[in-house]
């Protein structure tokens, strides 16, 4: 079975923006957390699943480790945008300067800490793995995550 992209939308951006989505659930719809509050980004150097964590294989080169690492984004339609079925990170995300070891970074997670293991939420395998190493930041441009709930 799949769900249409109107319930999709709905959905990411209940999820990714924190607008209620009305006319499902109650006589309110399903509604948004009275506190926008973010999701944290890591990054990781081989594929997750359903039953990983944030920090089921994460990135470990300097840099990321030593106070670069997870990345917030904001549950706000001015951090995410959603249309036809695909929630898109509005601004560029970058993670810490690699200063030293290299990784080969394979997916992205989006959960609830800035450490340690956290829930995760939403995951997703990038289009092509990046590599890593001295002197390289990691970054997404914006609208360069897409997240989709298919």
């Amino acid at each position: 079975m799949s769900a249409s992209d109107v319930f999709e939308d709905g959905l990411l951006s209940l999820i990714l923006t924190n607008v209620a989505y009305a006319n499902v659930g109650d006589a309110g719809g399903l509604r948004g957390s009275l506190a926008d509050g973010v999701f944290w980004i890591a990054i990781h150097t081989s594929g997750v699943g359903d039953t990983s964590t944030q920090s089921t294989s994460e990135a470990t080169y300097t840099g990321y480790t030593a106070g670069g690492a997870r990345q917030s984004v904001a549950r706000t339609i001015a951090g995410w945008t959603v249309a036809a079925g695909i929630g898109d990170n509005d601004a560029v995300i970058s993670f810490g300067l690699c200063t030293g070891g290299s990784n080969t970074i394979h997916s992205f997670t989006l959960g609830s800490a800035s450490s340690g293991a956290g829930n995760m939420f939403l995951w997703g395998d990038l289009g092509s793995d990046t590599i890593v190493s001295n002197n390289v930041t990691p970054t997404f441009g914006a609208g360069q995550l897409d997240i989709t709930l298919g």
